[in-house]
């Protein structure tokens, strides 16, 4: 099967959970980065996101673990679900995501633990 590769949705940089102000003076104020409105689904979370043009950028929070950070980057595909079957007979793990409105989602990490988000934008609210 190929994969249809669309574009890279955005990257996702994480801080320890007393980093943020220094993080939105970097990226807000220094690189000029407008913070955004993040879905409800993901509040919760902590964090921000912010872009600028026609990147966007996420701010998680976490302890540092590199075997469960929450950096990546997410891709854009096609056919997602197929995209799924494909991991899925091929031996990979696939890692649900937390629901966001208007978007299909799930990650998995490469042989070396590296986290990628794939994900399809659709019409409709998901109900998952």
């Amino acid at each position: 099967m190929k994969i249809f590769w669309g574009e890279i949705d955005h990257i996702q940089l994480c801080v320890p959970q007393d980093g943020l102000e220094v993080a939105r003076q970097f990226y807000l104020h220094l690189l000029g980065f407008q913070e955004v409105d993040k879905p409800d689904s993901l509040k919760g979370n902590g964090g921000f996101w912010c872009e600028a043009g026609e990147i966007s950028l996420h701010i998680g929070v976490e302890k540092h673990s590199p075997l469960l950070s929450k950096r990546h980057p997410a891709f854009i595909v096609q056919n997602l679900k197929n995209v799924r079957d494909y991991l899925h007979e091929n031996g990979i793990q696939v890692y649900e995501e937390t629901p966001i409105p208007k978007v299909e989602r799930f990650s998995i990490r490469d042989p070396f633990g590296n986290r990628i988000e794939l994900l399809e934008y659709t019409l409709t609210t998901n109900s998952s």
